[in-house]
């Protein structure tokens, strides 16, 4: 039966700022995120066998219905007449757990394969509406647009003109637990004031937008994340940040060169996930 092959990107944020803690327990944000080309293979199957099954084998990351994508799987299948069970294997090369929405970004592939497989023919606000009662950051990867994200991450306002550039992600192999982070954040109003233009067209000027209200609690606890920003920052970035809750730093380049030289060198002298990507 039929099978699709899709690719799943990461997120990085530019800006992440915590206004204010909801009623319901959440947080109110206001984040401008990035997609980049580091992406999960995400292969989808119908077939005869009822039932939703996902493989991963990747430490950290559930089989079955523990995992996002299984659950995204299922929301649609309630939705289709056809009895068919779906396949779903997932190659991970985003790192788990590291503050780049991998696993979000699944869920939205899933959500997008799984509608285009049985022919639901749902619009993308729908699958947005669905996907964000899986994860806050569903939506934006079925939006496919770099945006400013306001509520929880659902309200999304698209950011037409962004440069491309060259990302630099450096993962030291740390698990950051988003729900731990939110339980320790101490809430500001410093970046309330902060006026995020819907123009930005050169490294030098995203630099001047990154910033993360979640950074000084992860590297609180993780000191290595600051020396990562140091080493992004000496290496040539025109800015470094924490991604997300942690603990994924970046630094932004706008030339290819000086940002795969970065990677290459900081994979050789510490051992970490390095790698260079480009914003998409």
């Amino acid at each position: 039966m039929a099978k699709l092959h899709l690719l799943a990107p990461a997120k990085v944020n530019y800006r992440l700022d915590v206004l204010g803690k909801r009623p319901d327990g959440y947080h109110d944000l206001r984040m401008v995120m990035q997609r980049v080309d580091l992406c999960d293979e995400v292969i989808i199957s119908l077939n005869d066998v009822p039932g939703i099954r996902v493989t991963c084998g990747k430490k950290g990351v559930p089989d079955g219905p523990g995992n996002i994508a299984w659950r995204a799987a299922d929301a649609l299948l309630q939705l289709s007449d056809k009895a068919v069970g779906i396949d779903i294997a997932i190659n991970k090369r985003i790192p788990v757990a590291a503050g780049l929405g991998g696993g979000s970004s699944d869920a939205a592939t899933v959500l997008m394969g799984v509608n285009d497989l049985l022919d639901l023919n749902l619009s993308d606000e729908r699958l947005m509406e669905i996907g964000v009662k899986l994860g806050a950051d569903v939506p934006f990867f079925i939006f496919k647009k770099t945006a400013l994200a306001e509520g929880v991450g659902e309200k999304l306002t698209a950011m037409e003109s962004m440069p491309a550039l060259w990302v630099v992600l450096v993962n030291p192999g740390i698990h950051v637990p988003t729900a731990w982070v939110y339980q320790n954040l101490r809430l500001t109003t410093k970046q309330a004031d902060f006026i995020i233009r819907g123009s930005y067209s050169s490294a030098a000027e995203v630099a001047e937008l990154l910033s993360n209200d979640l950074e000084p609690v992860t590297c609180g606890k993780h000191p290595v994340l600051n020396e990562l920003k140091a080493m992004l920052l000496e290496a040539g970035a025109a800015g470094s940040l924490m991604s997300g809750s942690g603990a994924t730093v970046f630094g932004i380049f706008e030339e290819e060169a000086i940002a795969q030289k970065a990677a290459t060198e900081i994979a050789a002298a510490q051992g970490w996930f390095s790698v260079a990507v480009k914003t998409i």
